[in-house]
């Protein structure tokens, strides 16, 4: 029987359901062909079957850095070594990945960073296996239609939308494992807030002064006092410092950079980003957005190069 390989060469791999139903059958096939200590030998365009990982790390290797060019042969991973690549085999079903929505939040994420790669060459940054992990994981025995990713970012983002303290976080995740003694979920906050990070849902923490004079940033980013009041930086007890350092306050910020480019990275909010300059009103007797107003259209031919217009 011919191995169908075509799927090897899709581009747009997460909207495929034939790229993995493909991957899923070459992992399947490979999976009897691990060493000993469960390695085998990867063939994204990154590692080119240079470097082995353990066989779960293959699937988000592939994925994001794609299946090397020229590889027709699986001699590695359970073809033999003669015969002609055709076509047939399907794979077998994709199972939670095709009715899960973060798997094409991830196929948006890892595009761009592929898109990136493209000029130096695919990266060996594995930060990608702990949501790979995360979604193929089933969230409790026999739910294959949620995985343990997409309850994960829905309950962070019932947090974010109810303020909800770290701590109340904490104590709900205890309730959920101890209710629920099956389920697959991370142990606390600080490991919840770790995987979003890797999904580029992270922000930066900067400190500040008590007293709202400044930043302690950049040039004063190792200071332990303001430089505009002279007040500490740290919190006090008896006008000695603790032995852990705490701030007064802290600014998260949010960097804008990544927030566009993941904005533009998935189709449906890349159109609404662009909609100021492809939805203006054609006629100019209708007023439907601030674009189409006189202001905004002066403003257009003043600076035809600004990216905004």
């Amino acid at each position: 029987m011919t191995i169908d390989k075509s799927w090897t060469t899709i581009r747009r791999r997460g909207s495929s359901n034939e790229f993995w139903n493909g991957l899923q059958h070459f992992l399947q096939m490979a999976k009897p062909f691990v060493n000993d200590r469960g390695f085998i030998k990867c063939p994204c365009r990154c590692c080119l079957n240079n470097a082995s990982h353990q066989l779960e790390n293959l699937e988000s290797h592939i994925f994001r850095n794609g299946f090397m060019f020229g590889y027709n042969q699986w001699i590695h991973h359970g073809e033999p070594a003669t015969g002609n690549a055709g076509t047939t085999v399907a794979g077998p079903s994709g199972g939670i990945h095709e009715r899960d929505e973060m798997f094409y939040v991830l196929d948006d994420i890892i595009s761009e960073d592929a898109d990136e790669d493209a000029v130096g060459g695919p990266s060996s940054n594995d930060q990608y296996d702990d949501l790979f992990a995360a979604l193929r994981s089933e969230l409790y025995p026999g739910v294959s239609s949620f995985s343990s990713l997409n309850f994960l970012v829905k309950l962070m983002h019932l947090k974010v939308l109810n303020k909800w303290t770290n701590k109340s976080f904490d104590e709900l995740l205890k309730l959920l494992k101890l209710a629920f003694p099956k389920i697959d979920l991370v142990e606390s906050h600080y490991e919840a807030k770790k995987l979003m990070t890797k999904m580029g849902l992270g922000y930066n923490s900067i400190h500040v002064c008590k007293n709202d004079c400044a930043l302690f940033w950049k040039e004063n980013s190792m200071k332990d006092t303001c430089h505009v009041c002279s007040e500490s930086r740290w919190k006090l007890q008896s006008g000695k410092r603790s032995g852990k350092n705490v701030p007064h306050k802290v600014l998260r910020y949010f960097p804008v950079g990544p927030r566009l480019k993941r904005l533009f990275a998935t189709s449906k909010t890349a159109k609404l980003m662009r909609w100021h300059s492809i939805g203006k009103s054609k006629d100019n007797d209708v007023m439907r957005h601030p674009v189409d107003g006189k202001s905004w259209q002066e403003f257009d031919k003043r600076h035809p190069n600004l990216p905004v217009t």
